[in-house]
């Protein structure tokens, strides 16, 4: 089940500026869904969302890139530090993309296998566990 989120619903949760995308909660994860460019203009903007999710104690954030077009170096910025805050958190971190875009600018700034990226939203739900750090994974090992 999924369900937008309001400013009401949560102090940690934070919804993005509409055009951004917007946050949601499924089956205990907070989900991210970006859209658009992911510049510097747009980071300021989907920073605080960002920081909301991984605020609480064992995050579990899933940042979902499927519709996004276009991501610098302010968007990359954002990737690391979000999963850097889910980890030190004891938490864990899904990264979502099938843009062939961005999944070479990942390779070429070696964060591929850091992120892992999952083609779909569902193969992040897919009962499968993000791998530890230990693997060069995106997540904490444990449950």
């Amino acid at each position: 089940m999924t369900e937008r989120l309001s400013p009401t619903t949560s102090p940690t949760l934070v919804p993005l500026p509409e055009p951004c995308g917007h946050v949601y909660r499924r089956n205990g994860r907070t989900v991210v869904a970006l859209r658009d460019e992911i510049d510097i203009a747009t980071a300021a903007l989907i920073a605080p969302a960002l920081d909301g999710a991984t605020s609480a104690g064992s995050p579990h954030v899933v940042v979902d890139l499927t519709e996004v077009s276009f991501l610098d170096c302010s968007g990359l910025t954002l990737l690391c530090r979000a999963r850097r805050r889910a980890l030190d958190r004891d938490g864990r971190f899904w990264l979502v993309c099938d843009c062939p875009r961005i999944l070479r600018l990942l390779r070429a700034g070696r964060l591929h296998d850091l992120f892992r990226p999952v083609a779909t939203p569902d193969d992040a739900f897919g009962g499968q566990e993000a791998p530890g750090p230990q693997d060069g994974g995106t997540g904490a090992s444990g449950p």
